[in-house]
């Protein structure tokens, strides 16, 4: 559903980052993975995916967000868990309405223009009212040094 809406492959204009779509499973062969986004239902995560320091990664489904697992689906927890900093999810059945999940692109330009892992995520999501955004919120690995005058 939102793969019309992936940055394109190939070096990204406003960062050090290079663009690359590859399937879930392949992410264990991918070198440091900053942002996954899949539809996968289930998530069979392969063991020992090279995250960067703040990866953000989410899967559009019905209840990614529901932590309790009970709807068959997979949940942000497994992101979490595999070494990801942040995740989204829906909590409830929203329809794949493009407006309820993240917009990878959006995602991906705030996050590498500075922003942090929630605002990045708030900024790409139009309508939050069933998401629930889970990890480290303050995570912001492109953010301009601090330093106190």
């Amino acid at each position: 559903m939102r793969q019309k809406l992936y940055p394109p492959a190939g070096p990204l204009r406003t960062a050090d980052v290079v663009v690359r779509h590859v399937r879930p499973e392949a992410l264990k062969d991918t070198p440091r993975v900053l942002l996954a986004i899949t539809g996968s239902v289930r998530l069979d995560l392969p063991p020992g995916i090279d995250w960067l320091p703040g990866a953000l990664a989410d899967h559009l489904t019905s209840s990614g967000g529901a932590l309790d697992g009970g709807h068959g689906q997979s949940t942000v927890l497994e992101w979490i868990a595999s070494g990801a900093t942040a995740s989204h999810g829906s909590v409830s059945e929203p329809c794949n309405h493009l407006q309820k999940f993240p917009h990878p692109a959006l995602l991906l330009q705030h996050y590498v223009r500075g922003s942090t892992a929630i605002e990045a995520y708030w900024k790409s999501v139009a309508w939050p009212q069933q998401s629930l955004f889970v990890g480290e919120p303050l995570a912001a690995p492109f953010a301009a040094p601090f330093t106190a005058r």
